[in-house]
């Protein structure tokens, strides 16, 4: 496996989708239509480029050829919501202040209190102190 780019790589995507079918062609390649199901795309405009996500069926003896960036879900995992509502309950409220009040970048504009318990929050989930 390839070390992930810093960057997205963005692709020529083309979909021509209609009820019951859809071809997907990526920089020119077309996918084979009978193997595509489904496919997602999500943007954020300011944040990304899209996003495309396909799924596909692999029939008894065909192997599907090409580059993917791949993410694997585990449906039976917790759910996100879930997990972050645990780790906030566990925040000790006044470690959380004393923190973001000794915050360098804590300013002194409206919310800036807040702004650094959030950042607080990001740091301590990655591991940093």
């Amino acid at each position: 496996m390839t070390e992930q780019p810093e960057q997205p790589q963005a692709h020529g995507v083309r979909i021509d989708s209609q009820f019951g079918h859809a071809t997907i062609v990526v920089d020119g390649a077309s996918l084979p239509a009978d193997q595509i199901t489904g496919y997602s795309l999500q943007h954020s405009i300011q944040d990304a480029i899209p996003t495309l996500l396909i799924h596909t069926r692999q029939p008894h003896g065909v192997a599907w050829q090409g580059l993917a960036r791949v993410a694997i879900a585990d449906p039976q995992a917790a759910d996100p919501a879930d997990v972050i509502a645990e780790y906030l309950a566990a925040v000790d409220p006044a470690a959380l202040e004393n923190a973001a009040l000794n915050r360098e970048d804590l300013g002194s504009e409206r919310f800036d209190l807040t702004r650094a318990m959030l950042r607080q929050l990001a740091d301590w989930v990655k591991g940093d102190q």
